[in-house]
């Protein structure tokens, strides 16, 4: 999806701020000769609205609420939110805890949801999507419809197949081919 212009930009922010190369190993175990922290992109203020931008440029008109699984997600859904709202789009954020609470409301979701809601759900970087599909059953549990799962990267490249068996589109703003790489694999 890169190319010239924002979506450009974006991707020569994270090669500048997010990717780095040597030998790595991957959350799966596998090894990897690339490493992606997409979060130094998101959270710095240049960035910010490049992503937002790009997120926003995706996410269906009917769409009410983004967010996902917490730490993933948080940056991407906060800041597409704010941003969308100065641009007089309505839509609320939340996180996706890892474990339910079991004090105050209790539950999975923080932040703004409500049953009915059309949801993105988002992250920061995907290779195998899990985190993506685990948000998405606590958004369902929670009463809300699932519109779009999007990630800023996939470095994996499986995750559209998985997330097409749920019925679930899935959209990358930029994939590890546009950065350089080759696809990881689930």
């Amino acid at each position: 999806m890169s190319g010239d212009g924002a979506f450009g930009e974006l991707r020569d922010h994270l090669l500048a701020h997010s990717v780095k190369t040597g030998d790595f190993t991957l959350k799966s175990g596998r090894k990897s000769s690339w490493f992606i922290d997409s979060k130094q992109t998101v959270c710095r203020p240049e960035a910010m609205v490049l992503v937002a931008d790009a997120v926003l440029s995706v996410i269906p008109p009917e769409a009410t609420a983004i967010g996902g699984l917490t730490m993933g997600a948080d940056p991407v859904a906060f800041v597409t939110a704010g941003v969308a709202a100065t641009k007089g789009r309505a839509l609320k954020a939340f996180s996706v805890r890892k474990e339910a609470k079991d004090h105050g409301g209790g539950g999975r979701i923080a932040g703004a949801l409500d049953p009915g809601d059309k949801v993105v759900v988002t992250e920061d970087t995907v290779t195998r999507g899990t985190s993506l599909l685990e948000a998405a059953h606590a958004v369902q549990e929670a009463g809300g419809e699932v519109v779009l799962l999007v990630a800023v990267v996939d470095r994996g490249g499986t995750v559209e197949a998985m997330a097409a068996a749920e019925g679930i589109p899935f959209r990358a703003i930029l994939t590890a081919p546009d950065l350089g790489f080759a696809y990881e694999g689930g």
